[in-house]
């Protein structure tokens, strides 16, 4: 069984942000300002890559999907960072539509498709606990029985945390989510045309059995100023010993981490 995530990294998709734009060009601008390719970086950096770098079970591919019109030194710097974390590919694609994209870039990656894979999602400032792999699995091998006679099996962790990173550290409020991009998997059998794409995350248990994960945290949901859900969360508060721990040993997340990367020039040297 394989497991494919996917995420779009500051990708000039037609279609699929809140923010409209009239052209490509437009979109392009917007998404590689500086100020927000930098905020972008700090998260990915902080979350992210350290979650998918320390997973327990390594058996994934995962990939990351942008504009084929990346400025340096943005672009090189995502090589880069992502080169530390052997199981993730960058992958370039034209302006289209965001699902289709996505779509193409993971039946590409599946190839012959001959095995039923574990398919995610996962946005560019969120983590997963660095067992999710290895429970996703375990979870499939577990309810077989079920799965066996279903087109799709949806595998729900619907416990988490929302995060706001800041110089300070880290802010953190436990949640109790419905379907979040993060912290979910979908089964699909060998040569199914569908992916994880072709689904609202939201709408998932309309379309496929589900079952949920209740009580072991498996997420880290970022809440800043440049979030396309704009999620809000009232009662985020500093991390004590215990939660700097746990976020530490469950996520591979640091807050002196978060705390020397928002220190940092938001912008690259020479720029701005």
């Amino acid at each position: 069984m394989r497991a494919i995530g996917i995420c779009r990294f500051s990708y000039p998709a037609l279609g699929g942000f809140k923010r409209m734009h009239d052209t490509v060009e437009e979109r392009e601008a917007y998404l590689y300002d500086d100020a927000r390719m930098a905020l972008r970086f700090r998260h990915f950096e902080t979350l992210t890559l350290p979650s998918l770098a320390a997973q327990q079970d390594g058996r994934f591919a995962f990939l990351v999907i942008t504009g084929e019109n990346m400025p340096e030194p943005w672009w090189s710097r995502l090589n880069d960072v992502c080169a530390s974390v052997p199981q993730i590919k960058v992958i370039t694609k034209p302006p289209m539509r965001h699902r289709t994209a996505m779509q193409l870039a993971i039946k590409e990656e599946l190839g012959e498709d001959d095995v039923p894979s574990l398919q995610f999602r996962l946005d560019d400032d969120d983590a997963v606990g660095t067992q999710f792999v290895r429970g996703i699995r375990r979870t499939a091998r577990l309810s077989y029985r079920m799965w066996a006679t279903w087109q799709n099996f949806v595998i729900e962790y619907s416990s988490g945390y929302a995060v706001r990173l800041g110089a300070e550290g880290i802010l953190a409020q436990p949640v109790q989510g419905q379907f979040l991009a993060c912290g979910l998997a979908v089964l699909f059998k060998p040569g199914d045309p569908k992916t994880v794409m072709n689904y609202g995350h939201h709408k998932l248990h309309h379309a496929m059995p589900t079952l949920i994960v209740p009580d072991e945290p498996m997420y880290l949901r970022a809440v800043h100023e440049d979030n396309d859900s704009r999620a809000a969360h009232s009662k985020l508060a500093p991390l004590d010993d215990g939660l700097r721990a746990d976020f530490q040993n469950r996520f591979n997340v640091s807050e002196a981490s978060v705390k020397e990367a928002f220190c940092a020039p938001a912008v690259p040297p020479g720029k701005g």
